[in-house]
């Protein structure tokens, strides 16, 4: 039987990769990197130097491939979400069946947790569903760039009887909820705390999180939203890419 392990690798910095982590990519036959263009490179080197840096004496391959890419202009975000996960699966498919015998270990590295706004466990059982190709498959948890940003921040997430919500730029959109004071945004390319208009509002915002290039600002979102996204543009035409967490915390409840 085939194994496969869909393994968190943390939010950027190779220490945050856990003793779990390093047991299983010990285990690895063969990795599965996904290429991102050439402005991305800079993450599949950190995935072999992770591999580099806690692998021992066995013996495995790294097999890249182009990520298919990802129709950013359809008028439907779930449909084209859909479509390319359906075109990942095809491609995870053929990787598993064609580069990874009976007997073998094969392993997707994730950046941060695969449980948290990752789309891996999602096209792994979309596979399984197919039945095409057999194997078992281990999920090991990572440290996520959440929990990152509260540490460099000295920050607890959640406030003594209060909950936290977990969202993407594209829902924040929408505005804060009502109810809840601690908002987490995630996948923000927009910029999307410029909309949200109250006054107290605190943002602990971070890019690059773990890295060399960590980027940490904090302070009243009014105040710090213009200079957070001139930083944010800088940063991303500098490197070609940016990858930034931030906490809204209502300040007035």
């Amino acid at each position: 039987m085939k194994k496969v392990l869909v393994i968190g690798i943390g939010a950027g910095n190779p220490d945050h990769v856990t003793v779990q982590a390093i047991n299983a990519l010990n285990e690895v036959d063969v990795f599965f990197v996904m290429e991102k263009g050439k402005e991305k490179d800079e993450l599949v080197r950190l995935r072999k130097e992770i591999c580099d840096r806690y692998i021992g004496n066995k013996l495995y391959r790294i097999i890249e491939a182009p990520d298919p890419p990802r129709d950013r202009h359809s008028d439907s975000y779930e449909s084209a979400v859909g479509s390319w996960h359906e075109h990942r699966a095809t491609l995870y498919e053929r990787l598993i069946g064609e580069e990874l015998s009976d007997g073998q270990c094969g392993a997707f590295l994730v950046w941060g947790d695969p449980s948290l706004y990752d789309s891996t466990l999602r096209i792994i059982e979309r596979i399984i569903a197919r039945g095409v190709v057999t194997f078992e498959y281990e999920v090991i948890p990572g440290i996520s760039s959440i929990q990152a940003l509260a540490a460099k921040h000295r920050i607890a997430l959640n406030r003594i009887g209060k909950s936290i919500h977990i969202t993407t730029g594209r829902k924040l959109a929408e505005g804060l909820p009502n109810n809840i004071d601690d908002v987490v945004v995630m996948l923000d390319t927009d910029c999307a705390f410029k909309n949200i208009s109250e006054a107290a509002t605190v943002i602990y915002w971070g890019a690059y999180l773990g890295t060399e290039d960590e980027i940490l600002v904090s302070g009243n979102l009014r105040e710090l939203m213009e200079d957070i996204e001139r930083i944010r543009r800088e940063a991303k035409e500098r490197k070609g890419w940016i990858m930034d967490t931030y906490l809204l915390r209502r300040t007035n409840s």
